[in-house]
């Protein structure tokens, strides 16, 4: 003879996933975002050629710095951060995991022995039950429980919960981008100073061979001393502007360093005399294509996916809980016949729970929940609001670096040329030592200057690419 009443438990799972089709709370639709045709700042952009609409590898490899692929590539392996992001996705796809097992039945096994005695009455005889002394009681239970997914409460928080992943596989990519857009950046920063200190060092050996020229003329009475002074004046503080700019390369060397997830002692980049740098032609799309290509918009999307499921998940409040339970064994005062027939037990039943009055309390969670959502798709309009003002940004700052770098390159050039003639109009005694330092200074700040304005052409590049979105696709994660 069977433990259970398979027939009545079937018939209960029938009706029960029969009336399972109903889900209470909104469906969610992608609310409109506000987003143009066209970028405003787009007019006139050069597009990369082939006119692929999308980088189709890293979106650091259109550099073509060996050395920055191998760098920005140990960010996804050792970035702290990233690591921390990648944990609280593994974190976010178990509860989904976890959630979609709530739709399946509970299935329990209990072994358990017990021994008691009933305690004298007050005259000191013993009670019935306990003539025989102390007794054993042996069982083995099995039992099941599911809960009916009437209006929809759990399949809302599967719902809920694997938006909820889907947003935090957005996040890691959006803290794996940002963290590789930040090594990037100071990378061309460091590469930069590079470059400047090397200026400086070749205006100071420059610097040291003219003081060396005015020092036998002013010993020999044909310059003054203040045309040695201001020598001396022009070398130090070149030295001095050098030496501001190694620290500074020394602190993006530790960023990068941290980036990487490495101590700063333990990492070091050399100058490198040979490096040539490459700004390329990104290609932009349209600015509805940020709504997928931005980690930081789509993680705002799925957290309002989420927060429109969690309206279901409230509303389910107001309607009772049906769970579907049943349950059989032995029990035996004795261990050996534990498991035979006149020993079992079973039972079978459904359990309807529901709330009938709380005070408002189901309402004010609902209200709630909207609230929140509402919020959330302020925040998904807003974020990207904040995406397409970066890229107009920095298409802006780009193409408006363009004609500037042209016009400083002259500048730099025309400085050195005067510079030069200056330097034969003193040599020739028509001019004091002073319009030379001038001119040099002159001379020097331009070429320094045009070198940072490069560093902000890559760094602005860099920031145009991470703003796009860089290499990243958004992905099905979760389901």
């Amino acid at each position: 003879m069977n433990v259970f009443k398979p027939s009545r438990l079937c018939l209960a799972l029938a009706v029960a996933a029969a009336m399972s089709g109903c889900m209470v709370g909104p469906d969610y639709q992608r609310p409109s975002a506000p987003v143009s045709v066209a970028f405003k700042e787009a007019a006139g952009w050069k597009a990369a050629s082939p006119q692929d609409e999308l980088p189709k590898g890293p979106w650091w490899a259109l550099y073509q710095d060996p050395q920055l692929s191998a760098l920005v590539a140990q960010v996804q392996l050792n970035n702290q951060n990233v690591a921390q992001y990648a944990a609280q996705y593994r974190q976010a796809l178990a509860l989904v995991r976890g959630s979609r097992a709530e739709l399946l039945p509970t299935v329990s096994a209990t072994g358990a022995t017990t021994r008691s005695e009933t305690g004298t009455g007050s005259s000191g005889s013993s009670s019935a039950g306990s003539a025989g002394g102390p007794s054993n009681e042996h069982s083995a239970t099995l039992s099941l429980s599911w809960e009916a997914d009437i209006w929809g409460k759990l399949r809302r928080t599967v719902e809920e919960d694997r938006a909820s992943a889907q947003a935090s596989a957005a996040d890691l990519a959006n803290a794996t981008l940002s963290a590789q857009s930040s090594l990037a950046q100071d990378y061309f920063q460091l590469r930069i100073l590079d470059r400047r200190i090397a200026l400086y060092e070749d205006t100071i050996k420059g610097y040291e061979r003219y003081l060396q020229i005015i020092q036998n003329k002013y010993d020999e009475n044909i310059v003054s001393r203040a045309d040695l002074s201001t020598g001396k004046t022009q070398l130090h503080s070149a030295r001095a502007s050098m030496l501001d700019l190694q620290w500074q390369r020394a602190q993006y060397e530790h960023a990068i360093a941290l980036l990487m997830g490495k101590a700063p002692a333990d990492f070091s980049l050399a100058a490198d005399a040979k490096w040539a740098y490459h700004v390329p032609q990104v290609p932009l799309g349209v600015p509805s294509r940020l709504l997928e290509r931005r980690p930081d918009i789509a993680a705002a999307e799925r957290e309002m996916a989420a927060s429109n499921a969690a309206v279901g998940v409230a509303t389910a409040a107001y309607y009772p809980d049906l769970t579907l339970s049943a349950s059989g064994g032995y029990q035996s005062s004795t261990m050996s016949n534990l498991f035979s027939l006149p020993n079992r037990f079973w039972s079978i039943g459904p359990s309807l729970t529901g709330t009938l009055l709380d005070f408002g309390k189901t309402k004010a969670t609902v209200e709630q929940a909207r609230a929140a959502y509402d919020a959330s798709v302020a925040s998904y309009r807003q974020t990207v609001l904040t995406g397409l003002g970066e890229v107009e940004d920095y298409l802006v700052e780009l193409r408006t670096l363009e004609p500037e770098l042209v016009a400083r390159r002259t500048s730099a050039e025309a400085a050195e040329d005067s510079a030069s003639v200056s330097r034969d109009q003193y040599e020739a005694g028509v001019i004091d030592y002073l319009d030379v330092a001038t001119t040099q200074a002159t001379s020097l700040s331009e070429r320094q200057t045009l070198l940072s304005l490069v560093g902000t052409q890559l760094v602005t590049s860099v920031q145009l690419q991470a703003a796009l979105g860089g290499s990243w696709e958004g992905a099905n994660a979760g389901q």
